[in-house]
């Protein structure tokens, strides 16, 4: 039986029209359909869990969806003779896949027996993005890249710790400068007692390529190691359900942004960034609703996947055709030492079929719907005002991919950016976000995580090893909420934790 609750009507005007913020449905509990039509199915936990196109693709699409698996896995090469050549000149990975393990979560680097800390190499999952931090704000301009982070004089908004033969004569391998991780470590403690190790990866770069001794000061300096700039480190994530959230309707996000709910703290706010496809259209203002990356700075799949594929991987393409990097000091000395003019280094075709994968990646069903436990969870989710930002249900509106268009699924994110507190930040700006806003991520297929990568990590830098350090790491406009749950007796705090696995 269908019950719906409803927490608050809100009200926002769009063209004169008043919009109501979607109402809690108390459906959640017991739904198993969490991604609607586009569904895969499963009994159990399974490590194919995310690998598998959405149900209700026609053959021609899934066909499409297989040519971009294999794209998505691809691993590109530098040599300019190879089929697959593209890679670099500087980068952080050499394939989509390695950052997102069989399309999940990403994991941190493993450390040696005895080391305190370990060098990023080939195949991490994590990267740090970088800008310039002046604390002031602009109107979006096509002069600050519409509001765009102010990226590092010689650098780019995005550290490479790769890089191709000949980039750095002087560090064969390495792109910008060395990364290195350690991890710092605290201790939670719940009333009763029960203590939880956290543990937060800090990072230190060395070996930048414009690094110099000043004699001065007596100080090794380069522009990366400046006090304005900023480094926060991302991690990747799962690669689930993109289209659909892709087709949750604007007014709906607004609707919720909308709504009053100071008493708990928390106010989600919409990030308005920079959005290529307006943009490469001829739109004077290429500005839009932000919906993907871990702080909302892209406003679609296509501008995050070619965007990443060009940024991550360095493999140029029909949106971005120019190397991250281009203009610095470090790139004019590698392309110096080639011959001839760069050229787009994926085909269009390529391009698309990598865009159309990452639209297409079914949700799993949910589990064990009908065990005590995890309905009593569910229950718990919504008493400990969980659901005030991850709410649980949306109706899809319109969308290219007819597949994806009025689905009702369950991704249990309002798609809205909440500041989460000094524990969480990075403190780098991105478009209207701040160093202490994250986007409220989806949890559906939260359970299968840790089947598909044993190692994978949660938050956006992965920090935590279980969902429990997840929610004892929430602070901010989550402090609320995340006093009920440390409150709960340890029973409670279980089945609420067995209640997010069965998504």
């Amino acid at each position: 039986m269908k019950i719906s609750t409803l927490l608050l009507i809100a009200n926002l005007f769009l063209g004169g029209a008043a919009v109501a913020a979607p109402a809690i449905d108390m459906d959640y509990i017991t739904a198993v359909k969490s991604g609607g039509d586009t569904t895969v199915f499963f009994k159990g936990e399974s490590i194919q869990a995310f690998r598998n196109p959405a149900q209700n693709l026609t053959e021609a699409q899934i066909q499409r969806h297989m040519a971009g698996d294999a794209l998505f896995e691809r691993n590109f090469s530098d040599d300019a003779g190879r089929f697959d050549h593209g890679l670099g000149p500087v980068y952080n990975n050499t394939n989509c896949n390695a950052c997102h393990a069989k399309d999940g979560r990403g994991a941190l680097p493993v450390f040696p027996i005895g080391a305190t800390w370990v060098p990023l190499k080939q195949n991490e999952a994590v990267f740090l993005r970088i800008s310039i931090e002046d604390d002031i704000k602009r109107p979006k301009t096509a002069e600050n890249n519409w509001g765009a982070p102010v990226a590092v004089p010689g650098f780019s908004d995005q550290l490479f710790h790769l890089g191709s033969f000949g980039v750095r004569p002087d560090l064969p391998g390495v792109g910008q400068a060395q990364v290195w991780m350690s991890y710092e470590k605290t201790t939670f403690t719940y009333a009763d007692g029960e203590k939880v190790e956290l543990r937060k990866p800090i990072f230190k770069v060395t070996g930048a390529y414009d690094e110099y001794f000043d004699s001065v000061t007596g100080q090794v300096r380069s522009r990366l190691y400046e006090k304005d700039v900023k480094m926060g480190p991302r991690i990747g994530t799962p690669m689930i359900g993109l289209g659909l959230l892709e087709a949750i309707k604007e007014s709906d996000i607004r609707a919720l942004a909308a709504r009053d709910l100071s008493d708990e703290g928390v106010k989600g706010q919409v990030n308005m960034v920079f959005d290529i496809e307006k943009s490469m259209a001829g739109d004077p203002y290429p500005v839009s609703m932000g919906r993907f990356g871990l702080k909302n700075n892209t406003p679609s799949v296509f501008h995050q996947s070619l965007g990443a594929l060009r940024g991550d991987i360095g493999v140029t393409n029909y949106a971005f055709p120019k190397e991250s990097i281009a203009g610095t000091p470090l790139y004019d000395s590698y392309m110096n030492s080639k011959q001839g003019a760069p050229a787009l280094e994926a085909s269009d075709e390529v391009a698309n079929d990598l865009v159309f994968y990452s639209q297409t990646l079914a949700v799993p069903s949910r589990r064990n719907v009908e065990d005590p436990t995890v309905i009593r969870g569910a229950n718990l989710f919504h008493q400990t005002s969980c659901t005030s930002c991850h709410q649980p249900s949306f109706v899809t509106g319109p969308h290219k991919i007819e597949a994806f268009s009025n689905q009702k699924i369950y991704p249990y994110t309002d798609m809205l950016l909440h500041d989460m507190g000094e524990g969480l930040a990075d403190g780098r700006q991105d478009f209207d976000a701040s160093g202490s806003q994250w986007k409220t991520r989806p949890l559906w297929g939260m359970g299968q995580t840790q089947t598909i990568n044993p190692r994978a990590g949660f938050l956006h830098d992965g920090r935590a090893r279980t969902l429990e350090e997840a929610i004892l790491w929430h602070g901010g406009e989550a402090e609320y909420s995340k006093k009920k749950f440390v409150n709960l007796p340890k029973a409670d705090r279980t089945a609420l934790i067995q209640f997010i696995r069965s998504l």
